[in-house]
């Protein structure tokens, strides 16, 4: 890799991306919709625009050997049409801009609610099949987006979905500031039995697994077509790892705790009456976020262990130690 374009690059997973290919010496292009002066400080180009943008992508992709398509719609709750024109229109934009621009490899960061099936999940592996029914907008467009991606794959352009799951650690916006957000305010309760074991991602284990990835694709191109999980290695009880960050923070545990039926009920209602409402505001609960909180789903990683040599070498304690360090300098 000489040149490389990030999509989302000013997002969690694309900056975190963005200044490891800048510290491995790598020539990069950001393209975000917003301005990031992160960006530009570790000494990558900032190109400010919409994956929607067909022509804007051909352009931020100029020279570019390699694409990471990070760049997505993300959570629970919106109009299908968002979901859709980004996740699924932009990564058809990102697939024409390789295409234009005769770019070798492309990488796209997926997840694996892309296989969800309302079931529990116990060391799943790739063989696992596309759901045939999605409970958000999220998972449908990216489950499409991932079909599109490995099925561009060819001599010309080498292609790859990355599956990681939860992913979090500083820099974090999303996932570790809704969870102590709930937990501060007291909203957010155990579902089910508490039992659950889910896989988490560490921040730099994920773009250990996007660079090892990338260079598969120039090399051997084993990775070539294929979808990964990517993971810790070894899944976590859910709310025992909640309560342990909490009680770090000097958050109250979760206490309060509500059967998986109940929740799942409890959400479908509140979709429904979102959706004749017309209120955008997430609801508290969903059918999506009651399976996500109850339900064990974690999965093997021994298809990128063997395809490129992907490890988790920030362990999830070690990983614990530097959130918890970053969260108390903010």
């Amino acid at each position: 890799m000489d040149k490389v374009l990030v999509t989302g690059g000013s997002g969690f997973v694309g900056l975190a991306l963005v200044r490891r290919l800048r510290k491995d010496g790598i020539s990069v292009v950001a393209a975000a919709r917003n301005y990031s002066a992160e960006v530009e400080k570790c000494g990558a180009v900032m190109r400010c625009g919409d994956v929607r943008d067909r022509n804007f992508l051909i352009q931020a992709a100029q020279g570019c050997d390699t694409i990471f398509h990070t760049a997505a719609k993300a959570g629970i709750w919106g109009s299908r049409q968002d979901y859709y024109s980004i996740n699924v229109h932009g990564t058809d934009n990102v697939l024409a801009a390789c295409r234009a621009n005769k770019t070798a490899g492309l990488i796209y960061t997926s997840t694996p609610s892309v296989v969800f099936e309302q079931r529990e999940i116990d060391g799943g592996d790739e063989s696992l099949p596309y759901s045939s029914e999605y409970l958000c907008h999220y998972a449908e467009t990216k489950a499409i987006a991932e079909k599109k991606i490995l099925a561009a794959n060819s001599d010309g352009l080498k292609t790859t979905a990355l599956r990681p799951h939860l992913i979090w650690g500083p820099g974090d916006t999303n996932l570790i500031p809704r969870l102590l957000a709930r937990g501060r305010n007291g909203t957010l309760k155990q579902v089910g039995e508490g039992d659950n074991k889910v896989d988490i991602s560490y921040i730099d284990n994920v773009v250990d697994a996007q660079v090892l990835a990338a260079k598969n694709l120039h090399g051997d191109g084993r990775a070539a077509g294929k979808p990964y999980f990517i993971s810790q290695g070894k899944p976590v009880n859910l709310w025992n790892w909640i309560n342990t960050l909490f009680e770090r923070l000097h958050i109250p545990k979760v206490a309060q705790q509500i059967s998986y039926k109940k929740a799942y009920l409890g959400g479908a209602m509140l979709e429904a009456v979102y959706t004749i409402c017309r209120i955008k505001k997430e609801p508290l609960m969903t059918r999506f976020l009651a399976e996500q909180l109850a339900k064990s789903h974690w999965f093997s990683i021994r298809r990128a262990q063997d395809d490129f040599a992907y490890k988790a070498e920030v362990s999830t304690e070690e990983g614990v130690d530097r959130l918890i360090k970053w969260i108390q300098q903010r």
